[in-house]
């Protein structure tokens, strides 16, 4: 299996997966993404359906990762879902109502990205030695949330890595704050930035193709590599938890083996539920892929209308990990539907002006696969206590958004299909927002806040969660997006 990037249009430059990995992202700026997509077949995932997690996940990653031995996988996927990192188990499927909410939350950091997280370090640090690199990887990630903590507690103390993460200084709710400035480890680095995800996004993106920056990185032994899922190595293992639910369903005979499977997926910057799209054109029985966005509602506006205009209001909501304008995998979705020539005019549009339009032979391509939907705040609120009301269900606002979009579509379409929600965080981590939303009075203290909760729902937060009440803040400082490359070469000559 060889890569090429998004923007290549001669289609001249391909690589192993190693070092796509290695490098996260490509020098013309696009993305890597697999020439071609490996086939599964009925009988695949019937052999899968009797398999467990670990082996389904270096099963399904060799056929992608197909410069790395079955041992090199195998053993990254045992290290990475471990009982200690996922004790309930990488996945839990909760049926609910008439929905299977499938709970990528039960790792370390209570959150999705500790599914991809947890082992890309170890494909990261298997591929530096692969390609015969003598110099240390450089991690730069922008977060919305979650991939922050998720990356610091996955890259923390390895070897040959360091990583640094910005953040938007109000962009984040307090504990995913508290979770990334408290981070302990010798080789990591959090600040964050006077601005919002896609200002950090941005600012990381034209750090990675500065060649100043890069050159003073060389001088001091070191290379740019990301954990964001702009990188291979993080949207690769995504694709394997849509692929293993939809197995575990036919093991509880929720659905037949060949019976396709509706997904939503509450998703911001598109790489969540692109591994789903994924999954659908490798042969997984896929049926609609529904696209739930927030009030940011940018991809509910380009997949009905064709058009994707970034030029519009940013709003901080209580789902924000999706507050984000610039959905940097939907790159890869459009490179797939069309060419590069294409795809590159597009990004281009963009970057050079704000906004770009797809054709309505394109939009009505895409409206093959995707619906999309969107829901307000009073809405995200709405769903969690009526899901909490008549399910004794607790999500968080993220989820209760994918939820919302879940069932208008069924509703609208009266698919009657088996409908999969990706549940990306634990409502622990937005406790605040979880309490008003069930009408309850909201403390000032996130940590009592956090109580409140556990007593109002007779539900137990995660320890890594409530622990965060005693930890010792390390990352304090809030800095300029123009701050943001002197920082990084900082953190190089340490």
């Amino acid at each position: 299996m060889k890569f090429i990037s998004t923007r290549d249009t001669n289609n001249l430059n391909k690589f192993d997966s190693a070092f796509v990995i290695k490098k996260g992202i490509a020098d013309d700026g696009g993305l890597f993404v697999p020439e071609s997509f490996p086939v599964i077949t009925a009988d695949d995932i019937k052999a899968l359906c009797a398999k467990n997690y670990v082996e389904r996940a270096a099963d399904i990653l060799g056929l992608f990762l197909t410069d790395y031995t079955a041992e090199e996988l195998k053993g990254a996927a045992s290290a990475a879902y471990s009982k200690e990192a996922f004790e309930d188990g990488a996945t839990v499927i909760s049926k609910v109502g008439d929905n299977e909410i499938l709970e990528l939350w039960h790792g370390p950091t209570s959150a999705f990205k500790d599914m991809a997280l947890q082992i890309m370090p170890r494909l990261l640090s298997t591929a530096i030695e692969k390609c015969g690199e003598t110099r240390d990887a450089l991690i730069l990630v922008a977060t919305s949330g979650d991939t922050g903590k998720a990356a610091l507690e996955g890259y923390a103390d390895v070897d040959r890595v360091r990583i640094l993460v910005f953040y938007p200084s109000e962009g984040v709710s307090r504990i995913q704050k508290l979770q990334m400035q408290t981070q302990k480890g010798n080789n990591v680095k959090v600040a964050a930035i006077r601005g919002n995800f896609d200002d950090a996004q941005s600012g990381v993106k034209r750090i990675f193709t500065s060649a100043d920056v890069a050159e003073k990185l060389d001088q001091k032994g070191l290379f740019f590599s990301s954990a964001n899922s702009i990188n291979w190595g993080r949207l690769a293992p995504q694709i394997v938890y849509y692929i293993s639910a939809y197995c575990d369903l036919v093991n509880e005979g929720e659905i037949n083996l060949g019976d396709k499977l509706n997904i939503t997926v509450p998703t911001g910057n598109f790489g969540n539920i692109l591994a789903a799209y994924i999954a659908k054109k490798m042969g997984l029985p896929v049926g609609k892929l529904i696209c739930a966005s927030n009030k940011n509602n940018i991809l509910t506006d380009f997949f009905t209308t064709g058009v994707y205009d970034k030029r519009r209001v940013f709003y901080a909501t209580i789902s924000p990990s999706m507050d984000i304008l610039i959905s940097s995998n939907l790159e890869r979705l459009l490179y797939f539907a069309t060419d590069a020539e294409v795809c590159a005019g597009f990004m281009k549009d963009l970057s050079e002006n704000g906004i770009f339009t797809v054709n309505e032979d394109l939009r009505a391509k895409l409206e093959e696969d995707f619906a999309a939907y969107c829901c307000d705040e009073s809405l995200t609120k709405e769903t969690i206590k009526k899901y909490f009301d008549s399910y004794s269900y607790l999500c968080d606002p993220h989820t209760a958004v994918g939820i919302y979009a879940a069932d208008k579509y069924k509703v609208e379409t009266g698919d009657k299909r088996a409908m999969l929600i990706a549940s990306t965080a634990s409502p622990y981590k937005f406790s605040a927002a979880v309490l008003e939303a069930l009408g309850e009075s909201v403390p000032e203290d996130d940590f009592e806040a956090l109580r409140k909760l556990s007593e109002k729902t007779g539900t137990v937060p995660p320890k890594n969660l409530s622990s965060l009440a005693d930890a010792v803040v390390r990352f304090d400082k809030i800095i300029d997006v123009k701050e943001m490359a002197p920082e990084v070469e900082d953190f190089a000559a340490l």
